[in-house]
């Protein structure tokens, strides 16, 4: 691990440095509890992960409170406020991150049961390691390490950490009108993304936003015998994967009319400084065990998956899916899909172009239904704002090198919410790894990166007030 930060005191530097087998058993212990949100037979461990949360909270001195909503509870806590002195008063920070995590199937791709954790070469393999329970809770550490400290924490920090950020953060965003004055804050800090590479940590300026899809496609009333029905009867499975295959042409573009009207360009000032961080193509393709990588043409993977919008599908059903061959006509299909949007795009608008477009190529003899689920508009930060700066600065104390300035190609949808009704910047500080798996099976967080990311935390505090 690197040398504690200069900037924190000794004394808790010394604490953090002393206790880092104490918060990777906190670690571990968090991640054992399958919280999945979107899973209702987990419900009870959704809220079995929020309390546990709470108590760790609650036990350190924050002033908690668990805010019900329809679905899981918020989770709102809070530092005293600093006594005030001088003209200029101490900066706001809130916390913002998730408890619950995504399914983890396929279970047989898992090395080690998904919510056992493993700890291998340094680090730990379970689901929510890095996203997001593992980056979360590096603040609630390094805050809970302040209270118990005998230096005052120099700003009030808060925290609100919900249980449905998988799910679209719906119930989030109906609450957080009238949260806003409890909310109220001058920055908002996120750890839900990653480093640009090992030992390259990163402060990301931006994150795309998000529309998914559910389509159905049906064909005859019922499942039919291929032998008596096979082409006579319009197969959906095979209507599907036309339809699917119409939005995306030749070369790697989306082809639906009028998506890319409202596309902001990259600024050139950000297209000349990614191509100074050394990408290279072979190796991230090797990182995720592909053979090689494809995109839109006429930009670089960096600019593909971080300012330009994307379709990806995430999971076809239908007919037989069992062992075996049985040989029927499906009588349905399925499919789910989602875009990654950039600035510019309204999902809403994105909605209508891909309703008409799948009408316009439907083949006869089948009828779809599209069934929009959560969407959110891109989201973009100051990257010269002074907490960008002091982010930069703690960071750089606890990684020993300076984070460059990224993008991130993921989404976080609430973000952009907060942004409108806090009326507040954002700082998004990725500890995680491109390469961490999340959402897939064998995720992993580097226990390096995890404790380097409390003493950042720690080190954030501090660097924002001077």
């Amino acid at each position: 691990m690197s040398p504690s930060p200069s900037v924190l005191p000794q004394d808790l530097a010394n604490t953090l440095n002393d206790n880092a087998e104490r918060y990777q058993q906190d670690l571990i212990e968090w991640l054992k509890i399958p919280s999945i949100s979107s899973d209702s037979r987990r419900r009870d461990e959704v809220h079995q992960a929020a309390d546990w949360l709470m108590k760790k909270m609650q036990a350190a001195g924050l002033k908690t409170e668990l805010i019900p909503t329809d679905g899981f509870p918020l989770i709102y806590a809070e530092t005293p406020a600093p006594e005030q002195t001088g003209d200029s008063p101490t900066p706001v920070a809130l916390v913002y991150g998730h408890y619950d995590v995504q399914p983890p199937e396929p279970l047989e791709l898992w090395t080690t049961p998904p919510f056992e954790p493993a700890v291998r070469d340094g680090k730990v393999y379970a689901r929510g390691a890095t996203d997001d329970k593992g980056q979360v809770l590096t603040h609630v550490l390094a805050v809970c390490e302040w209270l118990q400290s005998e230096k005052p924490l120099p700003m009030q920090v808060k925290f609100l950490i919900e249980g449905e950020e998988e799910v679209g953060s719906l119930n989030l965003e109906a609450h957080l009108p009238k949260l806003a004055d409890k909310l109220a804050c001058d920055v908002v800090v996120v750890s839900d993304s990653s480093q640009y590479a090992v030992g390259r940590p990163a402060i990301t300026c931006g994150l795309r936003g998000i529309a998914t899809y559910e389509l159905e496609v049906q064909g005859p009333s019922c499942d039919l015998h291929s032998g008596s029905f096979g082409g006579a009867v319009v197969n959906p499975a095979m209507a599907l994967c036309q339809l699917m295959s119409s939005m995306m042409d030749s070369e790697g573009g989306i082809a639906i009319k009028g998506l890319y009207d409202d596309v902001q360009s990259i600024p050139k000032v950000e297209r000349e400084a990614w191509k100074l961080l050394g990408s290279d193509d072979k190796s991230f393709a090797e990182s995720v065990g592909a053979t090689a990588l494809g995109g839109e043409p006429g930009f670089t993977t960096d600019e593909r998956r971080w300012a330009r919008p994307s379709l990806d599908i995430n999971g076809l059903t239908s007919g037989h899916q069992g062992e075996g061959v049985k040989t029927v006509l499906p009588a349905k299909a399925l499919a789910k899909f989602s875009f990654r949007l950039v600035p510019g795009q309204d999902p809403k608008k994105v909605t209508t172009l891909v309703r008409d477009h799948l009408m316009e190529h439907c083949p006869v003899g089948v009828t779809l239904e599209l069934k929009p689920d959560h969407g959110a508009s891109a989201m973009l930060a100051d990257a010269n704002s002074p907490y960008t700066q002091a982010a930069s600065r703690a960071i750089e104390e606890a990684f020993g090198v300076a984070p460059v300035m990224t993008r991130e190609g993921g989404s976080i949808p609430i973000l952009a919410t907060f942004q409108e009704a806090l009326k507040c910047d954002v700082l998004l500080l990725g500890w995680g790894q491109n390469d961490d798996g999340a959402h897939s099976p064998n995720e992993k967080f580097s226990l390096e990166d995890f404790h380097r990311g409390i003493h950042a935390s720690a080190a954030l505090w501090q660097t924002m007030v001077g």
